[in-house]
């Protein structure tokens, strides 16, 4: 079983920075991409960034294309996620999710292992 936990959430205001990580049990961590989805109140899951499983490709939404990156260590079994300059429309519950496939995808339905997520708020 994969279990996925993130930690790095917290409170900021706009314009700051904010790091979040997702640590990874399993073996074949380095076989499927990693990705990042949030939700705020009252939406949906929307999909933020995807890396492939070598670590070679990135796709973010443009949304936060500029803003954030996502980057992986497999020695590690970890993905992280850079957030800067941070808007208050950024504020949603951030989840990390591994994929069931090596190159990624940005559709919620390609992700079989999710984390618990942490909130990120940012006031204005």
């Amino acid at each position: 079983q994969v279990q996925l936990v993130e930690s790095g959430g917290g409170l900021v205001q706009a314009g700051d920075s904010l790091r979040l990580s997702c640590a990874a049990s399993g073996r074949t961590f380095s076989s499927y991409a990693m990705g990042w989805f949030r939700q705020a109140p009252g939406k949906g899951r929307e999909f933020v960034a995807v890396i492939s499983g070598n670590g070679r490709s990135t796709y973010y939404t443009d949304d936060v294309n500029g803003r954030f990156t996502i980057s992986r260590e497999n020695a590690k079994n970890t993905v992280t996620l850079q957030m800067n300059s941070l808007k208050p429309e950024d504020t949603a519950v951030y989840f990390c999710a591994r994929s069931r496939l090596f190159g990624g995808s940005y559709s919620a339905q390609d992700y079989g292992y999710w984390g618990q997520g942490t909130q990120v708020t940012v006031s204005s």
